[in-house]
């Protein structure tokens, strides 16, 4: 993991600047990794450390991650030190948004910043495997992230968001969800 790819990264990463202006943000996705893979955060920050110090300028970078004990200034630090946005994840395992700023942490690391609503995977797919309408009611969850958002953005950052179909059963019923949310509490 992160050893011996930059032949392969640097040839992915030229490959997504074919996109020109529609290319967004590039997602270093993790999943969750036990202790037999890294013990703790510290020899996975001592791997990603140099991996991250290789990325290419101009190209906008998030990383997510899937061991909440992992998030914290150590972590926040090093990606801020790269300009490396930390994906912001609605997941199971994850906390809450309101539970990741605190005095002591900031979780914004880039000069933009990137969410991703994940949801349940397992858990919507014992209910449906068809991606056309919404399962799961995520009014009271995504008013928290438009709070978040809110401030956020009220600091001149960027915000990105991504809507999975697992997260509620239809991404884009999450989106208009999300915007009429934003609507009804941010309209001037």
């Amino acid at each position: 993991m992160l050893v011996d790819c930059d032949k392969d990264f640097q040839e992915f990463v030229e490959r997504m600047q074919l996109l020109g202006e529609k290319l967004g943000i590039l997602l270093l996705q993790f999943p969750y990794l036990n202790k037999m893979a890294f013990a703790s955060v510290d020899p996975f920050l001592a791997r990603l450390t140099p991996f991250l110090k290789r990325l290419p300028e101009g190209v906008r970078f998030a990383l997510e991650i899937r061991n909440k004990s992992w998030l914290g200034p150590k972590l926040y630090n090093l990606l801020r030190g790269q300009n490396v946005a930390l994906a912001l994840i609605d997941h199971p395992w994850m906390p809450r948004p309101s539970q990741l700023f605190t005095p002591s942490a900031d979780p914004i690391t880039a000069d933009f910043a990137y969410i991703r609503w994940l949801g349940d995977r397992k858990g919507i797919e014992e209910v449906t495997k068809t991606w056309d309408k919404t399962i799961v009611d995520r009014s009271s969850e995504l008013t928290e992230w438009a709070n978040v958002v809110y401030k956020i953005c009220s600091g001149g950052i960027p915000v990105f968001a991504y809507a999975n179909n697992h997260y509620a059963g239809h991404a884009p019923a999450t989106i208009r969800l999300f915007q009429q949310i934003w609507d009804s509490q941010h309209r001037r």
